[in-house]
């Protein structure tokens, strides 16, 4: 039997688009004519060393024009520590007022060179969550609520974390605490209503979990205010949906109460608009205060009355976090913020 070799030629490979080499701090020094250190303290903003104006402007354009950034990971290891501020998210979701505070944060820390990263830890709590932000490595971690303990501020510290900063009702042994003064909320809100002629006064406890640290002083706090006087105080369980508050407007006649704190604004338009479809009328029979000074309680029919909370101001708080970045020696700082003032509006 004959066999015939036949040669297949090759087709040609495909050609692959040339990559792009990723720009360096050499090519941006390069173009802009100066010195590598030079690009590196314009681009990180070092203050030590003095550079002029138009060198800054011509090293800030060399690198827009060649697309070059930072290399993140090379810098934390020439400065022995990362400028990553990490902020885990709040176990429940964040009204408008935290979310303005969260935005004067970043920009405040930005202008510090910080950059702040929020961190989505469903699931995990305490220190079991405090080892997995160490693993991202921060500078710093600020912890809103009362979830950490000194164990897990002591994994921060050691994975290299100069700085922790708590904000809640209490400190922890090893951080700066930022004591949130929710009780005093309580108080604003519970004088306002006695001062009123108001006696037998509701306070709206959120079901939702994960609200207690904040729920749960601001009733303490107007059970303090009306301490030793006439007045009745009753804790009002209520959902933040449509039907809780139907089912508790109801009943709101044998409750017997002329007024109700409903903790928040949120739950405060809630409420008011189920208990004016019941034909309550606000304030004639029951007066209703809320807390957060939020834009829709003025839009409301009869306006809505509010403790306004002054919350931390973002520039004092990326000040503080900055300090102890620089001396993470020096004794934890505590703070205490959130004054409270009532805003009297027509629905008390």
């Amino acid at each position: 039997m004959r066999y015939v070799m036949v040669q297949i030629p090759k087709s040609p490979t495909p050609a692959l688009p040339a990559q792009r080499s990723v720009p360096t701090s050499a090519d941006v020094a390069r173009l802009a004519g100066v010195s590598r250190a030079t690009v590196s303290y314009v681009l990180n903003n070092t203050s030590a060393v003095r550079i002029s104006e138009p060198t800054r402007r011509r090293v800030h354009q060399a690198a827009k024009e060649l697309g070059y950034v930072p290399h993140a990971a090379a810098r934390s290891l020439r400065a022995g520590h990362s400028r990553m501020v990490l902020m885990p998210a709040p176990a429940v979701q964040a009204g408008p007022l935290y979310s303005q505070f969260l935005n004067d944060l970043q920009w405040a820390l930005g202008r510090l060179d910080y950059t702040v990263v929020q961190y989505g830890s469903v699931g995990l709590h305490g220190d079991e969550a405090a080892r997995a932000w160490a693993e991202l490595r921060p500078v710093a971690v600020l912890v809103p609520g009362a979830d950490l303990g000194p164990e897990g501020v002591a994994v921060l510290k050691r994975s290299g974390a100069r700085a922790v900063v708590t904000l809640g009702s209490e400190s922890v042994e090893g951080a700066h605490a930022l004591l949130m003064d929710h009780e005093g909320a309580g108080r604003a809100a519970g004088a306002h209503l006695y001062a009123r002629g108001r006696r037998r006064i509701g306070v709206v406890v959120p079901e939702e979990p994960g609200l207690d640290s904040f729920s749960r002083p601001r009733l303490a706090g107007v059970r303090d205010a009306l301490a030793g006087t006439d007045a009745v105080v009753t804790e009002l369980p209520l959902a933040y949906e449509e039907e809780s508050a139907v089912r508790l407007a109801a009943r709101w006649r044998e409750l017997g109460l002329d007024a109700v704190f409903t903790y928040n604004d949120e739950y405060g338009m809630l409420l008011m608009r189920a208990l004016q479809d019941e034909g309550v009328r606000v304030p004639a029979e029951t007066a209703v205060i809320g807390a957060d000074d939020l834009m829709l309680g003025r839009l409301l029919r009869p306006r809505l009355s509010t403790v306004h909370i002054e919350l931390p101001s973002g520039r004092d708080l990326a000040e503080l976090v900055d300090r102890a970045v620089r001396d993470p020696g020096a004794a934890p700082e505590t703070h205490r913020v959130l004054g409270s003032s009532v805003v009297h509006r027509e629905s008390s």
